[in-house]
């Protein structure tokens, strides 16, 4: 007699015939596609905070050390060239230097144009919207002008110093006649040994202290502080400019942005800003 084995209840028979499906997980990424592009987000991310650090670095040197400047118009030829419309020299101011000292007779500055002289200024901002938020974006980097009426010239006369041009005397202060290697007669279309102001006589004025009497290089076509400057009533009537009030003629050592010291365009005339103080023979 043969014993035979019955199945435990409720569990069914299993079929040899029906293969054992095993369910496993969708594969893996490939261990080295995930390392390439965790490096390429790396890889971007550096160059976005290098982009970000250097931007701001650019900023801090266009506020505090130095920057580039474009010569708009005529007035400090040959030593600087420049002309209304077209493309001029670009100069780098030095804004550091006059944190420590103050400017001296010969320096070549830029400065923020003093009230009086600001009557006239065009804004070089466009009216369209769009572009004016685009070119003041880009003057927050340096990539384009201030709109402020920022001028060149250079220092003749300090705080403290009396100046004024007589024809018979020429441009002195202090009583000390001044030699000026940077005036050019070809450029003047007048020779300085024979007009020596260059333009009516004028002064004397006693710069106040904290401010600056400057003049431009190309003496004929600059309209600098002798054509601010004020006359008494009976001066004016004989030809005779800046007897009056200095202050107005004067330029405030506050408003002094830095000393030009680099061309660095065109290449052509790449170079420095020589500061060349008329007052050497004193």
């Amino acid at each position: 007699m043969t014993d035979t084995t019955d199945s435990p209840e409720g569990q069914p028979d299993s079929d040899p015939a029906e293969p054992n499906v095993a369910t496993s997980p969708p594969p893996a990424p490939d261990a080295d596609e995930a390392d390439h592009a965790d490096k390429k987000h790396g890889a971007l991310r550096e160059t976005v905070i290098l982009a970000v650090i250097a931007l701001l670095l650019y900023y801090v040197m266009l506020t505090f050390v130095a920057r580039p400047y474009l010569i708009p118009s005529e007035s400090m030829e040959p030593t600087l060239h420049g002309c209304a419309g077209c493309v001029g020299d670009r100069i780098m101011v030095d804004k550091l230097t006059f944190h420590f000292t103050t400017p001296h007779p010969g320096d070549v500055i830029v400065f923020k144009g003093p009230p009086p002289w600001n009557i006239g200024y065009k804004s070089i901002r466009s009216h369209n919207p769009v572009i004016r938020g685009v070119q003041n974006t880009l003057s927050f980097i340096g990539f384009v002008p201030p709109d402020e009426n920022d001028l060149v010239k250079r220092v003749i006369a300090v705080g403290g110093q009396t100046v004024q041009c007589r024809n018979n005397t020429g441009l002195t202060v202090d009583g000390m006649r001044l030699k000026e290697p940077y005036l050019d007669p070809a450029t003047l279309n007048a020779d300085p040994t024979v007009y020596p102001c260059l333009g009516p006589e004028f002064g004397p004025v006693n710069v106040p202290q904290g401010r600056l009497w400057v003049m431009g290089d190309n003496r004929t076509h600059s309209a600098d502080s002798r054509a601010h400057c004020t006359s008494t009533p009976a001066d004016a009537m004989n030809g005779l400019l800046c007897t009056g009030d200095p202050m107005a003629g004067t330029v405030p050592v506050s408003n002094v942005i830095g000393k030009a010291r680099f061309i660095v365009w065109p290449p052509s005339r790449w170079g420095g800003v020589h500061a060349v103080n008329p007052q050497q023979n004193h």
